[in-house]
């Protein structure tokens, strides 16, 4: 492996100390740069064990460990990795915070669930270790154990909601053996709801799971009874799961900032939709404007944080702005070190790592322009992400995830989509989408579909602003920085559905300056002047949530995801403005002329409001109105002259004056 000292001392911008072999003949160099107490970064993975051992022997910080090797140097292109290593080393120097982590108690209370004998041999491998109760279906004969070591009962698990620790199954036909049972179990009679709470749930069913993605939900595991190894495969993790565990909190949620619902009425779903675990569902009582997320479900795909428009939801491994650091700090020191038109490779530690190893180990390894930029979760990138990679000088991004289809994909598949179309509205685009994922788990594949990607850098330099604020903002700031490194004429950008910028279209012809929009406007992009009936607009701060179409009284709101890079995108414009009504007694504003009008219209034909009074009343405000209702001569509760009641004795009185002559 050769290594450009000048190159990678020109991008990484700190001392750099380089020798042959460090973890052996050369110890004392790597000893020798840690006595100094600065931070120290180590371009080796393979001995990291080693260097860790030695930094804590030595009560020194433990150092950052960089794999130059598998992701660089060995490669077909290795002689020209010198930038690619730069770039390597300095982002592993950007500091990363602390990861958030849950609580998860397990007693080892468990629920076996089976169909058959294979769950009795189970619960018999298990009961010296946990606290077992086994739930037979009862469709198939099963023959009772000499003894009863743990509870056996019959019934059919209906539904299932918790975690590791906290589990409840809800059981119909619930029944316990009779104690007669002899060469096969009786019931006794069932039970329907009965509950079952448990902090692990060992399912030897073979039915449908309990709950959606049953993988990735801790403590319910799952094997089918006839494959004998992945029962004990499930036995032995079940045995385990006893005792405190730290769980990453996978995302960090501000309820204030959600868009789901204002006053019973709908509007972003983009997360719950997406969610593959059912960990986030929508909120009841004082959080019913907002979507409840539980973290003690939730597997960290970052789906939600990917597309969450208003910034509520982001991923905390690590959060998206400490991510743009480092992505950003990657691609400007690999172009200070020389390199040119990079691709940023997005993959993860369980399944990228493996594969960027064997390509290097029995392939070509990687060009020597893609970057290689781990992340906890592939599918929790959101759009700053992959706008800033381009802003700062990406001219491609792919981002690596297994062959088969991954949950939680559709979130960057969309975000994918919106920055191809923005770069080809500003004119960036390519004949091979710029952003794009590749999806194998063959090393070889990978590297022939990064090996014909096109060098088409865009002919600008790349921006070098830091991105601030939340994921929206961060994008949002990206995007103007390419259009205007590209000198790009376009204003507007049209852009894909659910994209979280764009414009809410008024037809001002149907619009009563209600201000029901602005009640429910989350982020404010819809206000009211307090000084008169005026419905003001903002586009920048419109995230396209629907709240406003779904409350509009009118139906006269339409949703247009759109880029508008226009400076009146970011100043309030008028959408309706109409005449104030005075009140004609003391002349204070209240409601329109307008509405004043198409109420007395209304209202004319009743005959509560044949007296001209009464229709005068409603050109008062409110303090004059009440006024002239209660001093002012005018009964409420008047009206026409009641009708003649008769009744039959009348009619017989009537008829007998007839008769006589009288009438």
């Amino acid at each position: 492996m050769r290594l450009d000292g000048k190159a990678i001392a020109r991008g990484c911008g700190a001392e750099l100390r380089t020798a042959e072999q460090l973890c052996m003949a050369q110890l004392d160099r790597f000893m020798a740069a840690l006595a100094t107490g600065r931070p120290l970064t180590v371009a080796c993975t393979a001995q990291a064990p080693l260097f860790a051992q030695e930094a804590a022997e030595a009560d020194a910080p433990t150092p950052i460990f960089v794999n130059v090797r598998e992701h660089a140097g060995w490669s077909a292109e290795g002689r020209a990795a010198g930038p690619k290593m730069a770039a390597l080393l300095a982002a592993a120097a950007e500091p990363m915070p602390a990861t958030p982590l849950v609580p998860l108690e397990s007693k080892g209370v468990t629920l076996v669930l089976g169909r058959d004998a294979v769950a009795l041999e189970a619960a018999a491998k298990l009961q010296d270790r946990l606290d077992l109760t086994v739930l037979l279906a009862g469709a198939e004969e099963v023959t009772p154990p000499r003894a009863a070591p743990f509870p056996v009962m019959r019934g059919r698990a209906r539904t299932a909601t918790g975690w590791l620790g906290a589990f409840e199954v809800t059981v119909d036909g619930a029944a316990v053996p009779r104690p007669s049972s002899r060469a096969r179990y009786e019931w006794g009679p069932g039970k329907d709801g009965a509950v079952s709470r448990a902090d692990i749930v060992l399912d030897l069913t073979g039915a449908a799971p309990l709950f959606p993605t049953p993988e990735v939900r801790q403590g319910y595991l799952r094997a089918d009874p006839t494959d004998a190894a992945a029962v004990e495969r499930a036995i032995t993790a079940a045995s385990d799961l006893v005792g405190t565990f730290d769980k990453p909190r996978f995302i960090a949620f501000e309820g204030s900032l959600c868009a789901h619902a204002r006053n019973r009425r709908n509007g972003c779903t983009r997360c719950i939709d997406l969610c593959p675990t059912g960990a986030i569902t929508p909120g009841t009582g004082k959080l019913r404007d907002q979507v409840v997320i539980s973290a003690e479900i939730c597997a960290g795909c970052g789906a939600c944080a990917a597309v969450c428009p208003t910034g509520a939801a982001t991923y905390t491994l690590p959060p998206p702005a400490a991510l743009a650091r480092r992505l950003r700090r990657l691609l400007l020191a690999y172009r200070e070190a020389g390199g040119d038109a990079p691709v940023v490779l997005f993959h993860d530690e369980a399944q990228g790592e493996p594969l960027l190893d064997a390509l290097a180990r029995h392939g070509d390894g990687l060009p020597a322009r893609v970057l290689p930029l781990r992340v906890n979760e592939p599918t929790a990138l959101d759009l700053s992400l992959i706008a800033g990679a381009f802003a700062w000088g990406a001219s491609a991004i792919r981002v690596l995830l297994p062959g088969r289809h991954r949950h939680g994909v559709e979130g960057v598949a969309r975000n994918i989509d919106y920055a191809n179309a923005a770069l080809d509205g500003l004119g960036l685009g390519h004949a091979t989408p710029r952003a794009g994922m590749i999806e194998t788990d063959d090393p070889f594949s990978l590297g022939e579909a990064l090996a014909v990607l096109p060098r088409a850098p865009f002919g600008f330099a790349p921006s070098t602003h830091e991105a601030i604020g939340r994921p929206r903002e961060m994008a949002l700031q990206a995007l103007r920085a390419l259009r205007h490194a590209a000198a790009a004429p376009a204003e507007t950008v049209a852009m894909p559905a659910l994209a979280p910028f764009g414009v809410a279209q008024v037809n001002a012809e149907g619009c009563t300056l209600c201000l029901a929009c602005t009640g429910v406007c989350p982020t404010s992009a819809f206000s009211a002047n307090p000084e008169r009936p005026q419905l003001r607009f903002l586009e920048d701060a419109c995230v396209q949530c629907g709240l406003c179409a779904a409350t509009c009284p009118e139906k006269v709101i339409t949703l247009e995801p759109r880029l508008n890079f226009s400076p009146a995108a970011a100043s309030p414009r008028v959408v309706k403005e109409e005449e104030p009504a005075a009140c004609a007694r003391c002349g204070t504003l209240f409601g329109t002329k307008s509405s004043i009008a198409r109420v007395k219209a209304k209202l004319s034909a009743h005959w509560m409001f044949t007296d001209p009074a009464r229709i005068a009343i409603l050109d008062l405000c409110e303090a004059c109105r009440i006024d002239q209702a209660t001093s002012g001569g005018l009964d409420p509760y008047a009206g026409p002259a009641r009708p003649v009641t008769k009744t039959s004795e009348d009619y017989l009185r009537e008829a007998e004056r007839k008769r006589r002559g009288e009438g």
